[in-house]
């Protein structure tokens, strides 16, 4: 595997049919290939970026009393605050060395969806760590719906077919705090090797090293994306409905270097979920004689709460 592809979502929406066509087919080989690409021309400015990060330092720099205050019981760390340490891969019993806030759906015309939801948890120290979330949110989501019309494209199905599934879908923003490593780790690394659970996944802040991807292989290569670029991969949702065309890669995010233990690192991934009742059965136009049926047929409802329990972030 060469270095991640890199490509313009300008491209896309240019209005310029041999443009859009090129994205459509750089993309959908990329996720073919490696499961992940570096996207430029999304819709965060550089302004919003600014303004997120400075509101997630402040918020992590927050007393641990007054963070842990903000961290929900029974919802499964679906909204709010989640401590240290509480988070592990799906078969590793140590907890990965990270504490993160989760931002939700802000769900539009839909009191069903809005009662099945969490709400969505404001902290009062910070007037602006809420209106900034919610911004980043919805041009994530945004950026994302435009990358699954291209992906519609390629799978030979109705460009718009992800889009009402994913209107009010269960969507996650998640700033994490990967903080200062202070002793030998014990087997724990600040994200172990996993994979993404949802459609695909809109990653802010892999700019220096830290995030790995393996190849088909078993190899690990660093993915490092440009100051403008998103990381941008296939979940294991998004894999399930393709019956496995479109990859979705196992990634780890590693422990620096000893000399850089004493250094924070941040990364905000933007997980897009769709709605529940969305059907994850292989799409029929991915099931060939060469590629028969893998997956039985479920619900991303149902596909979400099996791996929220395999994660400990739910009890059975």
């Amino acid at each position: 595997m060469q270095k991640i592809p890199s490509v313009d979502l300008s491209d896309f929406i240019s209005g310029d049919e041999s443009r859009k066509q090129k994205f459509v087919n750089e993309i959908g080989k990329a996720y073919e290939d490696i499961g992940f690409v570096a996207l430029k021309g999304h819709f965060l400015s550089d302004e919003l970026v600014e303004n997120l990060y400075k509101e997630i330092k402040n918020f992590f720099e927050l007393p641990v009393k007054t963070k842990q205050s903000y961290e929900i019981p029974g919802i499964g760390g679906q909204r709010g605050y989640v401590s240290f340490g509480k988070e592990s891969a799906k078969g590793k019993k140590e907890g990965d060395l990270k504490e993160f806030w989760h931002f939700g759906q802000y769900v539009d015309d839909n009191p069903k969806l809005e009662a099945e939801y969490p709400a969505n948890v404001t902290v009062s120290e910070l007037p602006k760590f809420n209106e900034v979330g919610k911004e980043t949110y919805q041009m994530l989501e945004k950026t994302g719906k435009y990358v699954l019309r291209a992906l519609a494209l390629f799978l030979n199905l109705e460009e718009t077919y992800f889009d009402n599934y994913i209107h009010n879908g269960n969507s996650i923003l998640r700033p994490i705090h990967y903080p200062p490593i202070k002793e030998e780790p014990k087997n724990a690394v600040r994200a172990a090797a996993h994979g993404d659970i949802n459609l695909i996944t809109l990653l802010m802040g892999a700019h220096g090293k830290g995030l790995q991807v393996q190849d088909h292989e078993g190899n690990w290569h660093d993915a490092i994306a440009q100051p403008d670029e998103l990381m941008i991969n296939v979940g294991d949702m998004l894999s399930r409905h393709s019956n496995n065309r479109l990859k979705s890669t196992i990634h780890r995010v590693v422990n620096p270097p000893k000399e850089l233990w004493g250094t924070s690192r941040y990364s905000i991934p933007f997980f897009m979920h769709p709605i529940s009742e969305m059907p994850l059965n292989c799409l029929d136009n991915c099931i060939t004689a060469e590629n028969p049926k893998q997956f039985e047929d479920i619900t991303a409802g149902e596909f979400l709460h099996e791996r929220l329990v395999e994660l400990g972030l739910i009890k059975k």
